[in-house]
């Protein structure tokens, strides 16, 4: 959510940012925001000049009794009475004009870095670099279902029964593997001087509406019935949520953080969850980074993030590059984004395998997160960047296909063996 003086100072500023994003029919939000506001401001403005105006009144009508002027304290109960009346009014309207003005900011995009790519959607999302020489194989790869069954790893046809589509039951080897990853992932992070957390899973609304807008929450939050909880869609949510209207010292900061947790997506109107495989599903786990930092300290440790990424998978060699989203393909919280894209063999392409954002001051201030700034410098908001580690099962058809043999077997790279029982292939 933007600062709502830059909508009154620099209003321009803020339609041009939408339409680099593509979202035209939002430039009229602008406009509605500062006549709202100007309503909004000029109530406030009445309501403080009607509560002096009572105040003042209000003790004279104590001195008009105690001299016996009982008309003049009529008179003055009156007018008393007649300000109430618009007070209680004014302060409806200002109730009123404070949500309508709330309900468009929340939509109204953040503005995004200067040096984001100007493109409608990920088609136009550029390139960034590689990182380790992709190769092809001279054996066939199969896809990544196949080779989990060949050695009892996967079973979706029982998930379809117990769960339906989007689902799955992994076993035996995979199944280690599996956690094997996110082992590793979560002493690799710690190694790089992260704290540890596994956070809640579910959590409130104030927080979902904090964290993602509302198109994210539509197409990817479960809400459980009858209650004022969601399911996590990743525990950046739960993580950011942790500082939910707190006030930090800048000795604080800055806060790096990484989380495992399951996730739950709804996937609405995502392609692929129909497939037979496991790309795209409703239910997955995943090791996750988050940092709350000072505002100019945020590009570095976006770099930071992402970088971790690539070193998580180049140390299991599996070539990888980076990805910068353009402005059409950025949430509308996000100010930068960079994705990570694994090799696949099979495809002889690239396929996303996580993603790295900076969300600028946006999630802290709709979360009502403060840094102590002094007298010197007022109060502030942070910062918060989140990046994924790695998130299996997606990581699973990166490996598979990566580390395939030619015999079939599946090569266990070193820093896995000591999760895997010291095996160094899957056979």
């Amino acid at each position: 959510m933007l600062d709502i003086k830059l909508i009154r100072t620099n209003p321009d500023l803020v339609k041009e940012n939408i339409k680099k994003k593509f979202q035209d029919h939002k430039l009229v939000l602008v406009d509605e925001v500062i006549d709202l506001d100007q309503k909004y401001r000029a109530a406030r403005t009445r309501c403080d000049e009607l509560r002096n105006q009572r105040n003042v009144i209000s003790k004279q009508i104590g001195g008009f009794m105690a001299k016996g002027l009982k008309d003049e304290a009529e008179k003055a109960k009156a007018e008393v009475a007649a300000m109430a009346k618009e007070l209680a009014d004014l302060e409806v309207k200002e109730t009123e004009y404070e949500a309508e003005i709330k309900k468009r900011m929340l939509v109204i995009p953040n503005i995004i870095d200067d040096s984001v790519p100007i493109g409608k959607d990920d088609s136009e999302n550029v390139e960034v670099e590689r990182y380790g020489e992709p190769v092809v194989p001279d054996f066939e790869v199969p896809y990544h279902v196949d080779i989990m069954e060949k050695f009892s790893g996967i079973d979706l046809d029982s998930a379809r029964r117990t769960s339906g589509n989007g689902f799955y039951y992994l076993s035996g080897d995979i199944a280690r593997l599996h956690s094997a990853i996110l082992s590793y992932a979560r002493d690799f992070m710690i190694d790089r001087g992260f704290t540890y957390y596994v956070p809640p899973f579910m959590i409130r609304s104030e927080v979902v509406t904090g964290v993602m807008s509302f198109t994210e929450m539509e197409n990817m939050m479960y809400k459980i019935e009858g209650e004022d909880l969601y399911l996590i869609g990743t525990s950046e949510h739960s993580m950011i949520g942790k500082f939910i209207n707190t006030m930090l010292d800048p000795a604080q900061l800055p806060q790096t953080l990484t989380s495992y947790s399951p996730c739950f997506r709804k996937e609405v109107g995502a392609h692929g969850i129909e497939e037979r495989g496991v790309y795209r599903i409703h239910q997955f786990e995943k090791q996750e980074m988050i940092v709350v930092c000072e505002p100019e300290d945020s590009m570095e440790w976006f770099k930071k993030l992402y970088t971790n990424t690539v070193d998580f998978f180049r140390s299991l060699d599996i070539p990888v590059r980076t990805l910068e989203c353009c402005s059409g393909d950025l949430a509308d919280l996000k100010v930068k984004s960079v994705d990570v894209e694994a090799w696949s063999p099979r495809q002889q392409k690239y396929f996303e395998v996580g993603s790295c954002s900076n969300l600028g001051d946006a999630q802290a201030r709709r979360l009502g997160i403060r840094v102590k700034g002094g007298k010197q410098k007022g109060n502030y908001f942070p910062h918060t960047l989140n990046n994924t580690v790695v998130a299996p099962p997606r990581m699973l058809i990166a490996f598979l296909e990566n580390n395939l043999r030619a015999d079939g077997t599946v090569a266990i790279p070193e820093p896995l063996r000591m999760y895997m029982g010291g095996k160094d292939c899957i056979k």
